[in-house]
């Protein structure tokens, strides 16, 4: 999806335009270097420390819970803002007094804090004296993620979407060249969300599950993947071109106050211009994605390319993506680790040509502007 997160983080997540200016400085995207990887590969932590790390809210208070250096932290809050780099990071040593509490070492004193969590092990609250702090972003599981049930059942949107043409425009363009991904290397994988029950309409959107991008997109990414290969990571792929009619469904399914998380089809995205790529990276040996600090499609600060919290380890997987992928003409989307534009997408026009018109490996059988 497109959307701007800030502007749900204010209303949904802390409830404060105050928010922002904190959201900002967390998510602020600095020009990647060409190197990767960025440095060593820092070492896993206890799957303990993963199922507590998150962020986690109590009235006006916000706690962040990470790992840096083989050590886990503590950022707290006294306000709306999320915990920021200036707030001092306190040290947490993982304690032995139940299964559900550790020790946090203060500057003057050592509390106990209980944890609640959930049958798969994942830390839902803490406690800390008479305060809950309950869990403010998706954690593992899907089923926290942004959700809407749909106005109408997504087979009449696809209908009435169908019969529509995208918002004309001045041009001129390139002419489009789609190329399906899943044919220019093995280690290209797909896992497309939208041809799947696992995205935030709970309902599969595209009729098939594949991949495309304009031809000049789809080499540069090529090239990333010639450059992870070495590191032992291929990609993964959840979505690319996206035709305007789906674009469309999208629109016409979420309610009023959802559709700031979509794309407006009067304008279109860069998805329907097949030069913008959502995508994340696994591991060659096991076939298994990697870790990142947040989940993909979350909608929570986890997503923002900057945001502090997780592991080192996931935080370099997330780094080692963007560089790679930005050492080849690509930016990251400002409030999405996983989303990346190509630098030409002003140079293609709206698509709307379905999945099953798309020749393998070839250009479209039509285009309709």
């Amino acid at each position: 999806m497109t959307r701007t997160l800030r502007y749900f983080l204010g209303l949904t997540l802390l409830t404060s335009s105050s928010f922002l200016a904190a959201a900002q400085a967390a998510k602020t995207t600095t020009p990647a270097t060409k190197s990767v990887p960025p440095y060593p590969k820092p070492t896993d932590v206890p799957p303990e420390w993963k199922q507590l790390a998150g962020i986690y809210r109590h009235g006006e208070e916000n706690v962040l819970i990470f790992e840096r250096n083989q050590s886990l932290l503590w950022r707290l809050s006294r306000s709306t803002e999320l915990p920021a780099d200036t707030v001092a990071d306190i040290p947490i040593q993982v304690g032995s007094i139940g299964s559900h509490a550790f020790f946090l070492n203060g500057s003057d004193d050592v509390s106990i804090i209980s944890l609640q969590k959930d049958t798969s092990g994942q830390v839902t609250a803490l406690s800390i004296g008479n305060k809950t702090f309950a869990r403010a972003d998706a954690g593992s599981d899907p089923a926290h993620f942004y959700h809407v049930t749909p106005a109408q059942p997504v087979a009449e949107l696809r209908e009435k979407a169908l019969k529509l043409s995208p918002p004309a425009e001045p041009g001129p363009f390139r002419k489009p060249d789609l190329v399906e991904l899943a044919t220019l290397d093995p280690a290209i994988r797909l896992d497309i969300r939208y041809a799947t029950t696992n995205n935030f309409l709970s309902t599969p959107v595209y009729t098939e599950t594949r991949a495309f991008m304009q031809r000049p997109a789809a080499e540069a990414l090529l090239r990333v993947r010639h450059k992870l290969q070495p590191l032992g990571y291929g990609l993964l792929i959840h979505d690319a071109y996206r035709p305007w009619y789906v674009t469309k469904i999208f629109w016409d399914a979420t309610p009023p106050e959802g559709k700031i998380f979509v794309a407006d089809p009067q304008k279109g995205s860069k998805h329907n211009r097949g030069c913008a790529v959502d995508l994340t990276l696994y591991d060659l040996a096991t076939g298994q994605p990697v870790e990142m600090p947040g989940l993909y499609d979350e909608m929570s600060p986890r997503s923002f390319p900057n945001f502090p919290g997780g592991t080192s380890r996931q935080r370099w997987h997330r780094d080692l993506l963007r560089r790679a992928v930005e050492s080849e003409g690509f930016t990251v989307n400002e409030d999405e680790w996983w989303h990346f534009d190509y630098k030409d997408w002003k140079q293609y026009g709206i698509l709307n040509v379905p999945f099953e018109k798309i020749a393998v490996g070839g250009q479209p059988a039509a285009v309709s502007h």
